[in-house]
């Protein structure tokens, strides 16, 4: 819980049955999250037992893909606050303290691992990740002016329930490139966002994507043209843009009047002359 708003923190999981235990522990160790769902994501062999008793909601989703994944998590989940995190060890559940504090003011909270000083020996963020997410990222800061950007591709995320609800409709891609889909309708929706350095560790494991060189390229290539779709107006556009606050019309209802309804008078009634003798 945090200022009486529920927390939820998603896993998504495939290959990572040595981690997920520790990682789930980790989260609810914070005393910050009121609940962890990990989709089960035709995990490998012996996944389920190790997240029983955790104290997790675990739920499947078929599809597979990481964002098919996400997206079932995401559809299953009721807090306030949502964040995305990966079970693999790489990401600490002592920064959810960070992301949380930075939600008081800003609806979309990322993560960066590009930050040298977070990065723990052994991380899987060599020359080729690291610069790769921040030229991809800063291509998307510089196409779209939008505030600092340094990692494209970190999954570790807060979203106030509002802003997520907004890009819901937007979100397609059930594949690996789908965090970076996440930002861009973020961006599309105008939805204001920070992001901060988060902690990077060694993996436990290997990871199928960025623990291959060729698919790594490949992703960061997919990440590219989606930029450059965004861009060029080839996503649908038909978006709510973010208001942030009510709008009169919304402050009205809540008041119980229409907008032709003349505003109360509440200034004070004036104060009879005293009577001279």
């Amino acid at each position: 819980m945090w200022r009486g708003k529920k927390v939820a923190v998603i896993f998504p999981t495939y290959n990572e049955k040595d981690s997920i235990r520790a990682a789930t522990l980790e989260y609810f160790e914070s005393r910050l999250a009121d609940e962890v769902i990990v989709v089960n994501n035709n995990a490998a062999p012996g996944t389920s037992e190790e997240i029983r008793g955790t104290g997790a909601r675990e739920i499947f989703e078929s599809r597979q893909g990481y964002g098919h994944a996400l997206l079932r998590g995401i559809d299953e989940c009721d807090a306030d606050l949502i964040v995305l995190s990966e079970p693999d060890g790489t990401f600490s559940g002592n920064d959810l303290i960070k992301l949380l504090a930075y939600s008081d003011d800003i609806p979309v909270v990322f993560g960066t691992r590009t930050a040298r000083e977070f990065i723990w020996d052994g991380a899987n963020m060599g020359w080729f990740l690291r610069w790769g997410n921040w030229a991809v990222a800063k291509m998307t800061e510089l196409l779209f002016n939008t505030t600092i950007l340094t990692d494209m591709g970190c999954t570790h995320r807060l979203f106030q329930r509002e802003a997520m609800l907004l890009i819901r409709p937007h979100l397609t891609i059930g594949g690996s490139h789908f965090g970076p889909q996440l930002l861009m309708e973020v961006v599309a929706h105008k939805i204001p966002f920070v992001e901060i350095p988060v902690n990077y560790r060694r993996r436990v494991g290997h990871s199928s994507v960025t623990g291959d060189f060729g698919k790594a390229f490949l992703l960061g290539l997919q990440m590219i043209a989606l930029v450059l779709q965004y861009r060029f107006g080839l996503c649908r556009r038909n978006r709510t843009v973010w208001q942030g606050e009510l709008s009169i019309q919304q402050q009205l209802a809540a008041l119980g009047r229409s907008a032709h309804q003349p505003a109360p008078d509440l200034s004070p009634e004036p104060v009879s002359a005293k009577r001279e003798s």
